[in-house]
C-alpha cells in the first residue's frame, strides 16, 4: 500500500458512537481537541479524516478514563491497553498472545468477552455481550473487534485475512465501512459477534519485542484502527488500481480506466465485477467518488489550495461541479467544510511522522 497517496477519512457514525457516553461540555473538548467541529455529528454523510478520529479516541479516553468509550460497566482505565500490550509481547506464538489479549480485557471490562474457539481448519474469535442498549453493544462489537484484530496483525507483521466477520446486528446503513475494515464476507443478525481465520495463522511467532511495542503504542490508536485494513477486498483492490495511476497526468483520474477494461485488467468480465463489488455494498462510481472525496477532504484540512485548484486537481471541469458533488458525497458545500475546521484542525492534523503535503492529484 502506497501510504503517501492514501489520504483515509472515518465516517461520522464512529465520530458520533465515539462521544455518546460525554455530557455536553465535555464532549466539546473532545471534538475540539480532535479538530472537528460539533456541527458535523449533525451531517450523517460527513468524513473526519482519520488521524482526527485517532485524536478523537483519546480525547474521550482522557475524559472518561476509559478506552472503550463508556461502553463498559466498568471502565477499561486510560493504559490498560498498553498494559495488555506488554503483557502479550513476550508470548512466542499468535495463539498464546491472543489468548492471554482476551483474559487481559477480561480483567478490564465486565460486559463483552471474547472467546477463541478452534474447530478443525478454523479459528474464530466469538464475542460475548451483554450490554443493553443496541446501539452501544453494536459500537462495542466494532470496537473489540477493531482492537484485537489490528493487535494480532501488528504482532506477526502481516494482514491477518478474516474468512467472514459476523455480528449480531442487523445490517447498519454504515456496513459498507466494514468491508475495509474486516472483509468482504459479512453475515448480520448472527447468535453473537465474531470473526474467523485460518487456524494455521495461530502458530505464527510474534514478531516485535518491547521495543517496538513503544512506537506502536505512540502511533495508538490510529496504527490500530487504520494500519491494517483489508487490503484483499474487491473495493481494495480496485481503490489500489486508482491510486497508482500514472504521475504525469494533471488531474486525479486523468488515467483512470473504464469499467469495462478495469474488469479485463483484472481478469473478470464487468457483471462478475460488479457484481463482487455489489457484494462489499460498493460500487466503481463510490470508490471513484470515496477517493475523491478523501483527497478533498484532505487537502480541505490541511492545505490553502483554492477551491478552484482542488476542484480542478480531483478531475472536475469546474467548481460547480465539484461543489455539488461534495455536497452530496458529505452533506456540505467544500468552503463550509473548510471554514468549520479550520479553527481547530491543525492540532489534529499532526501526527507522529508528520501530516503529508497536499499536492495535485495524478
Amino acid at each position: 500500500m502506497d501510504d503517501h497517496n492514501e489520504r483515509d477519512t472515518v465516517s461520522m457514525y464512529f465520530v458520533r458512537a465515539a462521544v455518546t457516553r460525554l455530557a455536553a461540555p465535555a464532549r466539546r473538548r473532545a471534538l475540539q481537541a480532535a479538530g472537528i467541529p460539533a456541527a458535523w455529528l449533525a451531517e450523517p454523510q460527513a468524513r473526519v479524516p482519520a488521524a482526527a478520529f485517532s485524536a478523537l479516541w483519546l480525547a474521550v479516553a482522557r475524559e472518561l478514563d476509559d478506552e472503550f468509550f463508556g461502553l463498559d460497566r466498568r471502565a477499561m482505565k486510560v493504559g490498560s491497553f498498553a498494559l495488555v500490550c506488554q503483557a502479550v509481547i513476550g508470548c512466542a506464538t499468535l495463539e498464546r498472545a491472543l489468548k492471554r489479549t482476551l483474559r487481559g480485557f477480561s480483567l478490564f471490562l465486565d460486559d463483552v468477552r471474547g472467546e477463541l474457539v478452534v474447530d478443525g481448519a478454523m479459528a474464530e474469535l466469538r464475542l460475548h455481550n451483554r450490554i443493553r442498549r443496541p446501539a452501544d453493544r453494536r459500537f462495542a462489537d466494532e470496537t473489540f473487534l477493531v482492537l484485537v484484530h489490528g493487535l494480532m496483525c501488528w504482532l506477526i507483521r502481516r494482514r491477518i485475512d478474516l474468512t467472514e466477520v459476523a455480528f449480531a446486528h442487523p445490517r447498519p446503513a454504515h456496513a459498507v465501512e466494514y468491508t475495509r475494515m474486516f472483509s468482504r464476507t459479512l453475515r448480520f443478525d448472527a447468535p453473537h459477534a465474531a470473526m474467523r481465520f485460518d487456524a494455521r495463522l495461530l502458530a505464527s511467532p510474534i514478531a516485535h519485542d518491547a521495543a517496538s511495542l513503544q512506537q506502536f503504542l505512540g502511533t495508538a490508536p490510529q496504527s490500530v484502527f487504520l494500519k491494517y485494513k483489508n487490503e484483499d477486498s474487491w473495493t481494495a483492490r480496485v481503490r489500489r488500481r486508482l491510486r497508482g495511476g500514472s504521475p504525469d497526468g494533471d488531474r486525479l483520474g486523468d488515467d483512470w480506466p473504464v469499467f469495462e477494461a478495469l474488469a479485463t485488467e483484472f481478469g473478470a468480465t464487468p457483471t462478475t465485477l460488479r457484481r463482487r463489488l455489489e457484494a462489499e455494498g460498493g460500487s466503481y462510481q463510490g470508490i471513484k467518488d470515496r477517493l475523491r472525496c478523501d483527497w478533498a477532504i484532505d487537502a480541505l484540512c490541511h492545505s490553502t489550495l483554492s477551491i478552484e485548484a482542488l476542484a480542478a486537481s480531483l478531475g472536475f471541469h469546474d467548481a460547480s461541479t465539484f461543489h455539488r458533488a461534495f455536497k452530496r458525497w458529505t452533506g456540505l458545500q467544500p468552503g463550509e467544510y473548510r471554514r468549520r475546521a479550520a479553527p481547530a484542525v491543525a492540532p489534529a492534523a499532526a501526527t507522529p511522522s508528520g501530516a503529508p503535503p497536499a499536492r495535485r492529484a495524478g
